[in-house]
């Protein structure tokens, strides 16, 4: 059984039938395989910062809308307003702690 120039390596990777990229060996990717690869950073934050729920302007359908508030809930969140902190929920006993922590990733209190 003749190898050819790949050696074994490449007649194993040839049998399994990879991808081409992945028959010839790098030592570093090309550009256009690390671009398709990883995600632009400012893609995954923008998404995230726009979804963020501001809590010292939300409406009280935004805020009801989060996981464990409800219209009682909102109502009390728009009347403690401002924030400094979106902590100042549980600082201030608006919400439990338990509610703050399935929401605290979803909420952001602006300042201004």
């Amino acid at each position: 059984m003749k190898f050819g120039t790949l050696g074994l390596v490449g007649t194993v990777v040839a049998a399994l039938a990879l991808p081409a990229a992945a028959q010839t060996p790098h030592t570093t990717p090309s550009k256009s395989s690390a671009t398709l690869a990883s995600p632009s950073p400012t893609t995954g934050s923008s998404s995230a910062r726009s979804t963020l729920v501001d809590i010292n302007s939300a409406s009280a359908a935004d805020l009801d809308a989060l996981p464990g508030v409800g219209k009682t809930r909102a109502a009390a969140i728009i009347k403690g307003r401002p924030y400094k902190g979106k902590d100042d929920l549980v600082n201030r006993k608006i919400l439990p702690s338990n509610v703050y922590n399935g929401i605290k990733d979803k909420i952001i209190a602006k300042q201004g």
